[in-house]
C-alpha cells in the first residue's frame, strides 16, 4: 500500500509540469497503463496496449481489424492488400496469394510495394538480413509460425507460402505491421535512429516523443483511407501504470482519457460528470500454468480444484461490477463455447475435497509461485485481482507466493517459457490474453511445438489429442465445419481445466465529456481517427 501512494504522489508531483504546456485545440491526452512509450519503430512492445497506441496509430497490415462497430465483433477487413486468398492453381493448399493496394506512400514519401513487404518480413525472420532486428522479432516472429517463404511475383503481387495448409494465416498476418525501408536507409540502417524518427503507412505520424514520459502523435493527411484521417490536432500518450495516479490526472484535467480506472473511483467519476465507456471484447484473465516436469499443476485435480475455489461474484464486487465472471477459457455465449461438462462455479468445499485426495489441505498446504505484473495492457487490477485469488487459494489448501515483475518483463518471461531461469521457479503466470481469432486464441498457447523458443507455449502443454484438433482447424477452410471444431477445443479447455480462468474484461476507459465521437469497438485495438475534442 504505501509504495502505491509514493507512485502516485511521484506522478502527482510531475503532473503540474505537464499541465503548463499550452495544449493545442482538438488534442487528446491519453493516460496508458504501459510504464514506458511503446516500441516506435513498428513491431511494438507493452503487448496489446503497445499495438493499439503505437502499432495500428503509427502503422499498417495488410489485413487491418474492422473497427468501425461498437455492437458486433470485429472483423478482418482489407488493409495494406486489397484482397487475399488460397492460389487457385495450388492442390496443396499452402500458397497463397495478395493483391496489394496500389499508390500508398509511406511517411516519408516512398513507396509501399510487394518488396516492402518482403523486406519487412525478413526483419523479423531471417537473422541474417541486414535489416534483422531482434527487438522487432521478438515481438513479431511468434506471430507468423504458418509462414514457410514468401516472394514478390510483381510491385503490387506478393506471395506467401506456408509451411502446411492453415487457414488462421490471415489472422496471424494482422499482427505484422510495415515500416518504411526507405526510412532505415535514411536513418543510417540503424533501428536506433529508426525509433527517433520512424515512418509507417498509418493513419498518424510520431512527432515527437521521450521515453517514459510521453508520445505526440499528429495526423497523416494523406493517409490512403480518407474516411480516417485523424480529425484531431494532435495525440499525446502518457505512460501512468498505477491506477490512483490515472483517475487522479484525469480528475485534475491533466490527462482527458484513462485506460482501466481503478474500480473504486468509477461511481466518483461519473458523479463528476465524466463518462466510463465498457463494452465486451475477446478478452481473458488468467493464470497460464506450467506444465513442465515437477509442476503441481500437473494434476488435474489441482487444476480443478482451484478453479472450484476462485470466488468470481466477490471479484465483481472488487471491480465495480467492471467484468464478465469466466465460465471458461472464452466468454459464455460465444460461437466456440460449446457444451464443456466442467462448471467454473465457486465451490470451496469440493475444491478442498480434490485437494485433500491430491494430499494437500490448508493445514499443509501445497506451496508454489506465481507471476504477477502491477499493471499493463489488458492486465486490469492485477494486484488487487490477484490478491483476492491468493486468498481464495489458501482457504483450499494452495498457498501462492506472488513474483512481481514490471509488464514488459513479464511479457519477456512468458516468451522465454516456463522453463528459463527467468521464471525464477514460477509454476504460473497471470497473463491475459486476446482471443478474437484461432491461432491468438486458441493454438499458440497449446500446441506442441510451439513451446519456447519456436512460440509462446509458455508452460510446455502437450497433448497429442489437442494437437490433432489443432491440425484440423487449420485444414478446415469452411467457417461453419472449423467453428464445429473450435468448441471441441474450447470443451477441452475447460473440461482438462488448462488455465486458472477467472474473468473477462469490459475494457473501461474514463474520459472527460469533451471527448467525442469516439467508437468503442469488440476488440483490443481502437479507432481513434473519429474522435474530436469539445472547447
Amino acid at each position: 500500500m504505501r509504495l502505491s501512494v509514493l507512485k502516485t504522489a511521484f506522478v502527482l508531483a510531475i503532473l503540474p509540469t505537464l499541465h503548463s504546456v499550452a495544449w493545442a485545440q482538438g488534442t487528446l491526452r491519453i493516460g496508458m497503463t504501459a510504464s514506458d512509450i511503446p516500441l516506435t519503430t513498428g513491431q511494438t512492445d507493452n503487448g496489446g496496449e503497445g499495438m493499439r497506441f503505437m502499432g495500428y496509430t503509427v502503422y499498417d497490415a495488410l489485413i487491418n481489424w474492422d473497427l468501425s462497430s461498437a455492437t458486433k465483433p470485429s472483423d478482418l477487413v482489407p488493409g495494406l492488400a486489397l484482397s487475399w486468398g488460397l492460389d487457385p492453381t495450388d492442390p496443396t493448399k499452402t500458397k497463397w496469394l495478395f493483391k496489394l493496394r496500389p499508390d500508398v506512400k509511406f511517411h516519408d514519401g516512398s513507396a509501399f510495394t510487394a518488396e516492402s513487404v518482403v523486406w519487412n518480413l525478413d526483419k523479423l525472420l531471417k537473422n541474417d538480413a541486414p535489416q534483422f532486428d531482434q527487438r522487432q522479432s521478438a515481438q513479431g516472429k511468434s506471430r507468423i509460425p504458418a509462414v514457410a517463404s514468401y516472394r514478390a511475383i510483381d510491385p503490387l503481387t506478393l506471395k506467401i507460402t506456408t509451411k502446411s495448409p492453415d487457414a488462421t494465416l490471415p489472422y496471424q498476418l494482422a499482427w505484422i505491421l510495415m515500416s518504411s525501408p526507405a526510412n532505415w536507409e535514411k536513418q543510417g540502417k540503424s533501428w536506433d535512429n529508426v525509433a527517433k524518427s520512424p515512418s509507417g503507412t498509418g493513419p498518424w505520424k510520431l512527432a515527437s516523443f521521450v521515453p517514459r514520459e510521453r508520445a505526440e502523435l499528429v495526423p497523416n493527411p494523406d493517409y490512403w483511407d480518407k474516411a480516417r484521417v485523424p480529425k484531431l490536432d494532435k495525440m499525446i500518450l502518457l505512460p501512468l501504470p498505477e491506477a490512483n495516479a490515472r483517475v487522479a490526472a484525469l480528475r485534475s484535467g491533466q490527462v482527458d482519457w484513462i485506460e482501466a480506472p481503478a474500480p473504486d473511483a468509477a461511481k466518483s467519476l461519473i458523479s463528476a460528470g465524466f463518462k466510463i465507456v465498457t463494452n465486451a471484447y475477446p478478452h481473458n484473465w488468467t493464470w497460464h500454468l506450467s506444465r513442465a516436469e515437477g509442476s503441481p499443476w500437473n494434476d488435474i485435480r489441482i487444476r480443478k480444484a482451484a478453479n472450484l475455489a476462485v470466488d468470481r461474484e466477490g471479484m465483481k464486487e472488487l471491480l465495480a461490477g467492471m467484468m464478465i465472471p469466466a465460465e471458461g477459457f472464452y466468454p459464455p455465449g460465444h460461437q466456440w463455447f460449446g457444451k464443456p461438462t466442467f462448471k467454473l462455479e465457486y465451490k470451496p468445499d469440493e475444491a478442498k475435497k480434490l485437494m485433500k485426495e491430491a494430499g494437500y489441505t490448508p493445514e499443509k498446504p501445497l506451496v508454489t509461485k506465481i507471476l504477477i505484473s502491477p499493471s499493463g495492457s489488458g492486465q486490469m487490477q492485477p494486484l488487487s485481482m490477484n490478491e483476492l485469488v491468493q486468498q481464495n487459494l489458501a482457504d483450499i489448501g494452495i498457498k501462492v507466493d506472488f513474483e512481481v515483475v514490471e509488464w514488459n518483463q513479464l511479457i519477456n518471461i512468458w516468451r522465454a517459457g516456463a522453463k528459463d531461469a527467468s521464471s525464477r521457479g514460477g509454476t504460473g503466470m497471470n497473463y491475459t490474453y486476446f482471443i478474437q481469432d484461432p491461432f491468438t486464441g486458441f493454438i499458440r498457447h497449446l500446441q506442441c511445438n510451439l513451446a519456447p523458443p519456436a512460440g509462446t507455449n509458455w508452460g510446455y502443454y502437450c497433448d497429442p489429442e489437442m494437437d490433432k484438433l489443432f491440425d484440423q482447424v487449420r485444414n478446415t477452410f469452411d467457417p461453419k465445419e472449423q467453428t464445429g471444431i473450435l468448441q471441441k477445443i474450447h470443451e477441452k479447455y475447460v473440461d482438462d481445466a488448462l488455465f486458472l480462468m477467472v474473468t473477462h474484461d469490459v475494457n473501461p476507459r474514463a474520459m472527460t465529456a469533451k471527448v467525442k465521437g469516439f467508437v468503442q469497438a469488440q476488440n483490443w485495438f481502437q479507432d481513434f481517427s473519429p474522435i474530436t475534442m469539445d472547447k
